[in-house]
């Protein structure tokens, strides 16, 4: 039987992973990293900095794949997400059919945390349902942006007695402003609630070296985001950011 680890590496810090993720690296013969090309080449760098710093034996591979992309401009979103995630199954078919033997254990090195907004779980769903099943998998957690970014602000993520969401931009709306996380957000949809009264936490590359942190009134630092977004995507060719929004009145809870 083939083993799958699923290892969340946190944010961007490398001290991010935890012990058991750590352990997790140690047990693996071969790592998969996907690569999405030029433009991320440096995410594909520090995970190979990772596992530089903390796999403790030589003797691991490392199998790098081109990561198919999604098509953003089909008519249907999750038409779109159903064809990326069938181009995903299969490449991930390929890795375990082709690059794993029997008995051996591969691992995915997957950003924050495996169960939070990543695919790769039901990918792995997709390829058992094509046929390939000898294998059993492992989630290793890892620490979210999420985490990261309430962290980075020093706030807490939820207030007394009330729920906190966690969307992306696309579903954002204004019954959502008490307490909100928006993730996957190419649009900056918080734009749209500048007249409202809520106070919004940023953070873009979090845990890197190139992190950017911006916090306070919406309506005041609306612009000063945009504009640090645009120009942190110019200049490295990608963001990953994550946002916090909360009305104003719940700060006292």
């Amino acid at each position: 039987m083939k083993t799958l680890l699923l290892i969340g590496i946190g944010a961007g810090d490398p001290e991010h992973i935890t012990v058991q993720g750590i352990n997790a690296l140690n047990r693996a013969n071969v790592l998969f990293v996907l690569d999405k090309g030029q433009a991320t080449e440096d995410l594909v760098r520090m995970r190979l900095q990772i596992c530089q710093r903390y796999i403790r034996e030589p003797g691991y591979r490392v199998v790098q794949v081109n990561d198919p992309q999604r098509d953003s401009s089909t008519a249907c979103y999750t038409d779109g997400v159903e064809d990326w995630h069938q181009q995903r199954a299969e490449v991930f078919t390929h890795l375990i059919e082709d690059q794993l033997a029997d008995g051996e254990c591969g691992a995915f090195l997957l950003w924050g945390d495996p169960g939070l907004y990543d695919s790769t779980l039901r990918i792995l769903d997709r390829v058992r349902a094509g046929g390939c099943s000898d294998f059993e998998h492992e989630v290793i957690p890892g620490i979210s942006s999420v985490q990261a970014l309430v962290a980075r602000h020093r706030i807490a993520l939820n207030t007394i007695g009330q729920p906190i969401r966690i969307t992306t931009g696309r579903k954002l709306v204004a019954e959502d402003l008490d307490n909100v996380v928006v993730m996957l957000d190419a649009h900056c949809a918080f734009e749209a609630f500048v007249d409202e009264n809520v106070d919004i936490y940023w953070g873009a590359y979090i845990g890197t070296a190139d992190e950017i942190l911006i916090a306070g009134k919406l309506s005041e630092v609306c612009e000063q985001i945009k504009q640090a977004r645009s120009t942190a995507r110019a200049s490295k060719g990608w963001i990953m950011d994550t946002y916090l929004l909360r009305r104003r009145t719940r700060l006292s809870e």
